[in-house]
């Protein structure tokens, strides 16, 4: 039996990485910290999916560059209200980097450059402004 645990990617601010998952709905739920091997990881869920579909956020502690975020793929994650969602994410200073045109699909970027795709169930009708949105970006 295989069983999906988790994600991970590489982060540069925590703090930052963390509050742009909490406007998706995750929250943190374990963090461990390694002095001597000089790193965290942050584990961040969707409540009543710990320990089922996980993020691991990992930063290091000694600077380090992690350009190319796109070579990792994408995070996916179901929301409620795709509208809602990212019009929150908008009014945060996130950029939808392809909007939910069609009412089931949005793809945005974290601060770290990794995509993460918005799915709504079932989708919901096409609404403006999103159905006319252009794409803002690479996702």
């Amino acid at each position: 039996m295989t069983k999906y645990l988790h994600s991970m990617i590489r982060v540069t601010d925590p703090d930052a990485t963390i509050r742009f998952f909490e406007l998706i709905g995750l929250k943190e739920v374990r963090r461990y910290s390694n002095e001597q091997g000089r790193f965290t990881l942050i584990f961040l869920a969707a409540p009543g999916q710990e320990g089922l579909a996980e993020v691991e956020l990992t930063h290091n502690w000694d600077p380090e560059d992690y350009d190319g975020g796109r070579n990792f793929g994408h995070l996916a994650y179901q929301v409620e209200d795709i509208y809602e969602t990212c019009q929150r994410l908008m009014d945060a200073g996130v950029t939808i980097n392809r909007p939910p045109r069609d009412g089931r699909m949005a793809f945005i970027k974290s601060p770290d450059g990794i995509s993460v795709e918005l799915l709504q169930d079932g989708g919901l009708p096409p609404q403006e402004p999103w159905a006319s949105m252009p794409n803002t970006g690479n996702w």
